[in-house]
């Protein structure tokens, strides 16, 4: 039982004891005495004078709880960007990852995830998160979702030894729900390194949340897939060509889409053939 909780996210304790949340005291049995009461408070300032308010400042209008409520996310998407930008090698990428300790979902992983297939692979897939398999074996893409996948390469032709393939976030997230933007923005500076060290020819975003983050739009999946863009970034010698289409996981669970899927692999398979091989 609790080790549902705990991949559900409820993995911290607020109370000794539990409590029953309908059967409190009115709330009138913890109203504080009126605050200019100079019965109650002998400090109280004199009548006809205006007493200071016990409101707290209003966030964004000077008040440090603004301040600090903003500091954490900010402080990992620096701390991410100065290490991602330090690993000039995936090894270096690699290490700088499980340094990385900013981003929560680290502390209720079993394991991080980081890549697995060909990085020399002129085809390179980033998805979501890793799930429950993924966690356990600290590989993307080896459950029942990443069976799919390897089913898909198999149909034009390829293997998981001829794609590289990662994800947008390399802890899962309890209960496999959906990442947060805070997540998301934490781990992305090393996303985005990962592909410039890798340079593929070809860009695969499986799943909305993958496609939305590092093309930057706001439509979702329905819409983006099947569609090619220019993906680039600063650290990048050329665009390369991105291609979003399904998640797997998705597919599993929506197999009337399979259709389009095959669609988008066929599309992808014509692009790979116009590719030079790597060395």
């Amino acid at each position: 039982m609790l080790r549902w909780q705990v991949e559900a996210g409820a993995d911290e304790a607020i109370s000794e004891h539990p409590q029953n949340r309908y059967n409190q005291p009115a709330a009138s049995e913890f109203a504080m005495p009126p605050f200019n009461s100079t019965t109650n408070n002998p400090a109280a300032p004199p009548r006809g004078s205006v007493a200071p308010s016990r409101r707290p400042a209003a966030y964004g209008q000077g008040s440090p709880g603004f301040a600090a409520a903003a500091a954490p996310q900010e402080i990992a998407s620096q701390s991410a960007n100065a290490l991602a930008a330090s690993a000039t090698t995936l090894d270096e990428l690699r290490a700088a990852v499980g340094r990385f300790d900013e981003c929560a979902l680290k502390r209720t992983a079993t394991n991080t995830v980081f890549a697995d297939g060909n990085p020399k692979a002129p085809l390179m897939f980033v998805g979501e998160a890793p799930g429950a398999d993924e966690d356990l074996r600290g590989l993307p893409f080896v459950g029942k979702a990443g069976q799919l996948l390897d089913r898909m390469l198999a149909a034009i032709g390829l293997n998981r030894e001829q794609a590289y393939i990662t994800n947008i976030l390399f802890w899962r997230p309890p209960g496999n729900r959906q990442p947060t933007s805070g997540e998301i923005a934490a781990c992305l500076p090393f996303v985005e390194r990962h592909i410039e060290l890798v340079s593929p020819e070809v860009l695969v975003l499986l799943g909305g949340t993958a496609a939305k983050t590092l093309l930057a739009r706001s439509e979702g999946i329905m819409r983006l897939r099947g569609r090619w863009f220019d993906y680039s970034t600063p650290g990048l010698a050329r665009p390369v060509p991105a291609l979003a289409t399904f998640h797997p996981a998705y597919l599993l669970r929506s197999p009337g889409q399979k259709r389009q899927a095959w669609q988008d692999f066929l599309a992808l398979k014509d692009r790979l053939a116009a590719v030079s091989p790597r060395d």
